[in-house]
């Protein structure tokens, strides 16, 4: 029996209904894609000159740090002159950014201004990981371990005078791929990679006070503090697990699969989710209380989409897609709003 054509679009706008109704619902919704042809490999880490409008984003094997216009995603700018840039921190006081590269075993000072390369600090092998202190404006950086080596290095760069003042050493393992500091600036986090263990270093004495092993884990790559709650927030590759800590016990509260390839993860704390970006999916987790986390979603994202930074007041996770291993992948930036 023939069916009448009315009834058909009927189905059709039925079914068109419910895939709509599908992404609504989802708590992260693409709004905005900045394709980026003509570029290669992996992108790295993000900064934020939220003043200023600008996304920062490092692009490791074109070996440049491109600019985006923050509210429509558009590319502004190309900074060149780098061996291999991976992570960075915005200085507003300055208007500069601090890049370390891990090609060139240095962090450079750029004037965003005139987007130049100003100033350079070599530092040893392994230059990589680097995070601010919000007190007194040390910017702690990953180098001096190389291959194999059973310990590293943290650098201290003042970033006031663009110096290097002193190092932390004997950190276990050959790098990290993660730190975070408290607001107090007492307390550095970070993720020892090599003995699959989070470090707890006092910024006072400068020493490692505590390990935390990880619960059957390798691979840590994402760390995140919830200071509220006295909790912290690491994102794993083998397996892909979320674990979190409680940071007065050093004991893990909850483990719960999330996305593989993950290197970045974001706590947004007017909805209590943690975001975790990874290679097809975002994964979206829901903080119930302290010691209780519902994964709530796998938003669908793209090939190698690992890198991200979420920004808060315009409730926007910004994702850059990689190219890294596939040859015809489309390599771009992202923008997600959060619902």
């Amino acid at each position: 029996m023939r069916r009448p054509l009315n009834v058909y679009i009927t189905t059709i706008l039925a079914l068109c209904a419910l895939l709509s109704n599908a992404q609504e619902k989802l708590p992260l919704k693409l709004i905005t894609t900045t394709p980026m042809p003509g570029f290669i490999g992996d992108f790295d880490h993000f900064g934020l000159d939220r003043k200023g409008n600008r996304l920062f984003l490092a692009a490791e094997e074109h070996k440049t740090v491109e600019v985006f216009d923050l509210r429509t995603g558009g590319r502004i700018h190309s900074i060149e002159g780098f061996g291999q840039p991976l992570m960075m921190v915005y200085l507003p006081e300055q208007n500069q950014l601090v890049v370390t590269d891990g090609g060139d075993s240095a962090v450079h000072l750029v004037d965003c201004k005139s987007y130049k390369i100003i100033k350079t600090i070599k530092l040893g092998e392994g230059v990589d990981h680097g995070v601010l202190n919000p007190v007194n404006h040390y910017y702690y950086v990953e180098s001096g371990g190389g291959s194999n080596a059973p310990t590293h290095v943290l650098g201290i760069i003042d970033t006031k005078s663009f110096k290097h003042v002193g190092d932390i050493t004997g950190l276990p393992g050959s790098s990290n791929e993660g730190m975070v500091i408290d607001h107090a600036g007492k307390k550095l986090y970070v993720n020892l990679t090599g003995t699959d263990e989070i470090g707890v270093v006092s910024l006072d004495t400068r020493q490692l006070v505590a390990k935390w092993p990880l619960p059957n884990a390798h691979v840590a790559h994402a760390i995140v503090l919830d200071e509220t709650e006295h909790r912290i927030f690491i994102a794993t590759r083998q397996p892909p697990q979320f674990i979190v800590f409680n940071t007065d016990t050093g004991k893990v509260v909850t483990s719960l699969p999330c996305v593989g390839v993950n290197s970045d993860m974001s706590f947004d704390i007017a909805r209590k989710r943690i975001y975790v970006t990874g290679s097809e999916t975002a994964s979206v987790f829901e903080q119930l209380d302290a010691d209780h986390y519902e994964h709530i979603a796998e938003v669908p994202t793209a090939y190698r989409a690992k890198s991200s930074i979420f920004v808060p007041d315009l409730k926007r996770l910004y994702v850059a897609v990689s190219g890294k291993g596939k040859p015809d992948a489309k390599l771009e930036l992202l923008i997600y709003e959060v619902q």
